[in-house]
C-alpha cells in the first residue's frame, strides 16, 4: 500500500549474472519488504505513544522514537487523523490476523479464549485513541466497516470450530460476544490491574455451559 521508491540501478541482464547487482524485481521486492517494515514499526511506535502520551504527542516524538525522518511521517500520513485511523486498522489487523495463528497451534476453546484475551488488549488499547476516533473527523467514517470486516468473520471462525467439537454452546453469537467483552474491559470496576482478562476469561469459561447437550 505504501512503497519509497526504489532508486536502484541495475543492468538489462535477465540471469542472475548481474556483475554484482541484483536483478530489479529483487531489489523492488526487497526495498517494498524494506518499506513494509519501516511502516510497520513507524505505526507500532505511533501506537505506543498515542498509549503513553496520548493521540495529541507531539509527530515529532513518534519520529525519533521510530528511527525515522520527520518528513517521511508528513509523506505517509499527511494529517495527524491519517496516522490515528492507520494505527487503529493495524490494530484491528493484528488482532484479526492473530485468530488464525491461534487456531492453527491450539484446540478450538484454548484458541477463542486465548483469542478473546487479545481482543481485550485491543480494546484497550483503543481507549487510547477514543479522543480521536469520536472526534467526527471524516478520516474515521470507514474505520467503523473495517473492523466488522476484520474482526466479525475471525471471531465467528473460533466459535464455529468450538461449536462443531462440541467445546461450546452452540447459541453463541459474535456481535453479543464482541460488545460483552468490550463492555467488561471498558466498566470502571475494571480498573484494577489484571481485572478486566479475570472477567474476560469468566465470560468466556461459561461458553462452556450447555455445550455438550446443544
Amino acid at each position: 500500500m505504501f512503497r519509497f521508491a526504489s532508486g536502484c540501478v541495475v543492468n538489462d541482464q535477465t540471469d542472475d549474472s548481474d556483475g554484482g547487482l541484483e536483478p530489479r524485481a529483487r531489489a523492488d521486492r526487497r526495498v517494498r519488504a524494506d518499506a513494509r517494515r519501516n511502516l510497520d514499526t513507524l505505526l507500532q511506535t505511533a501506537m505506543a505513544v498515542f498509549a503513553s502520551s496520548g493521540v495529541d504527542a507531539p509527530v515529532r516524538e513518534i519520529a525519533e522514537r521510530a528511527g525515522v525522518g520527520i518528513g517521511t511521517v508528513y509523506r505517509h500520513f499527511p494529517q495527524r487523523s491519517d496516522l490515528i485511523a492507520a494505527v487503529f486498522r493495524r490494530e484491528i489487523d493484528a488482532c484479526a490476523d492473530a485468530a488464525s495463528v491461534l487456531s492453527a497451534g491450539h484446540r478450538p476453546f484454548d484458541a477463542l479464549a486465548n483469542w478473546m484475551q487479545r481482543y481485550a488488549a485491543f480494546v484497550a488499547a483503543k481507549r487510547g485513541l477514543a479522543k480521536a476516533l469520536h472526534s467526527g473527523d471524516p478520516a474515521f467514517d470507514s474505520l467503523p466497516g473495517y473492523f466488522d470486516q476484520r474482526l466479525r468473520p475471525a471471531l465467528r471462525r473460533l466459535l464455529d470450530e468450538a461449536i462443531a467439537v462440541r467445546e461450546i454452546r452452540a447459541d453463541v453469537d459474535a456481535d453479543e460476544l464482541l460488545g460483552a467483552v468490550a463492555s467488561l474491559c471498558m466498566s470502571a470496576h475494571n480498573a484494577g490491574s489484571g481485572r478486566a482478562e479475570r472477567m474476560v476469561a469468566l465470560l468466556v469459561d461459561g461458553l462452556r455451559h450447555g455445550a455438550k447437550s446443544s
